[in-house]
């Protein structure tokens, strides 16, 4: 294995970072972009989340990056204060891993900016953050851009849309003319790979070719209901599943905010976060969360991006994504590192026709289930429950104090 890692070119130290993490392999994206990142050529990389694409860039960044000189090198450019976040917790787990004593500090929007700038007096190796409070700053002249030597985009997708692009722009301008850009995204639209394009010095472009998988570790279940009854079967379900820290995804904000309100009305320890939540109160909701204080948090697939939390035991569907890959997406935030999880679709009786291509794209297997008396139960669906109209139910958990060998 170790030899396997040495090939990639990396720092032997690194190698020692990773197997303390219990990393021995490295993923099909970190094989390819590794080697190419480790030669500065610029790379357009697109590669499904869950697949390491933040070692594939965060390895070669530190075997490139020296510690000994007090300047920025280089700059990680994100969407969203919650991936900036989860990004700086990597790096300071390689930091402290490894003998690679790079620096490193988030800058982000909406927060105090005068800590920031004491912060960047410090002179960071790297800086990870938005590109419209770094902008912000290097007109400031508080981030010397001319020392960095490497940019990374990371969910650039959002980073080239119409909201960003000019500050993208503005960021990279100021650096040096030498600088190596690398793109990541999990989906890449042909406008976007060609902004991509214009800044970036003859890119090589590597495409993922594995995709992520759903952990078998994750049960999936689905409960039957009318559309206008979805919000009091999911309270019912936080009452009876007991959650210790559950994600809830809908649709739009408009249902966001109207689920969280009914939801509080009836004294569940819910927040809800969208993309129009100012930031201070967003990383509120989402610290109030990693710390237990709240057990069910409602978000919207755009808001979640970026969002990783340790311990996630429940996902709850109250729509169902369009595409098998979203809900992959969604269900793959539960069950990591060999835990326990389980992802509960609340849908009516015609998105449940969506399930069956779910199963055969994601090669899974959901299981229909229904409440009665404070119980969970099985449906049971054959010949004779058809003709008589009434699905069979088998008792499976029965609401208790005792912890059962399987629990929802």
């Amino acid at each position: 294995m170790k030899e396997l890692l040495n090939r990639l070119g990396l720092n032997p130290s690194l190698i020692k970072a990773l197997e303390k993490e219990n990393i021995t392999v490295p993923t099909e994206v970190q094989s390819k972009v590794i080697p190419e990142a480790i030669l500065n050529k610029d790379l357009i990389v697109q590669s499904e989340t869950g697949t390491g694409k933040t070692l594939a860039y965060l390895l070669p960044l530190f075997h490139k990056v020296d510690p000994s000189k007090k300047e920025m090198q280089a700059i990680i450019l994100v969407p969203t204060h919650e991936l900036a976040l989860q990004i700086q917790r990597v790096i300071e787990r390689l930091i402290q891993n490894s003998e690679v004593k790079v620096t490193s500090t988030p800058i982000i929007g909406n927060v105090n900016i005068e800590r920031q700038i004491d912060k960047l007096k410090e002179r960071p190796n790297i800086i990870v953050g938005s590109s419209g409070r770094i902008l912000e700053l290097i007109k400031k002249k508080k981030i010397a851009a001319h020392t960095v030597k490497t940019i990374i985009l990371d969910e650039a997708d959002r980073l080239l849309d119409i909201h960003n692009i000019e500050s993208v722009k503005a960021i990279i301008k100021g650096t040096l003319k030498d600088r190596q850009i690398l793109v990541f995204s999990a989906t890449i639209s042909k406008d976007a790979e060609a902004l991509a394009k214009e800044i970036m010095k003859e890119p090589q472009i590597i495409k993922n070719e594995s995709t992520a998988t759903v952990p078998e570790t994750i049960e999936h279940i689905y409960f039957v209901a009318d559309q206008r009854d979805k919000i009091d079967v999911l309270r019912k379900l936080v009452r009876i599943m007991n959650p210790e820290k559950a994600l809830a995804f809908v649709s739009n904000g408009d249902e966001l905010s109207l689920l969280v309100e009914k939801l509080k009305f009836r004294k569940l320890d819910a927040e809800g976060i969208q993309g129009a939540n100012f930031k201070l109160e967003r990383k509120k909701v989402m610290d109030d969360f990693r710390n237990g204080k709240l057990q069910l948090l409602v978000a919207t697939d755009i808001a979640a991006r970026g969002i990783d939390i340790e311990n996630l035991t429940h996902i709850f569907n109250l729509n169902m994504p369009e595409q098998p890959n979203d809900y992959l997406h969604r269900a793959g935030r539960t069950g990591r590192k060999g835990n326990a999880g389980v992802c509960v679709s609340i849908v009516t009786q015609r998105e449940s026709e969506l399930l069956k291509q779910y199963e055969k794209k994601l090669n899974i297997k959901f299981t229909q289930k229904d409440m009665r008396m404070g119980e969970i139960v099985d449906v049971k669906k054959d010949i004779e429950n058809k003709k008589e109209g009434t699905p069979k139910r088998e008792n499976v958990q029965k609401r208790s104090p005792i912890k059962k060998k399987k629990k929802y």
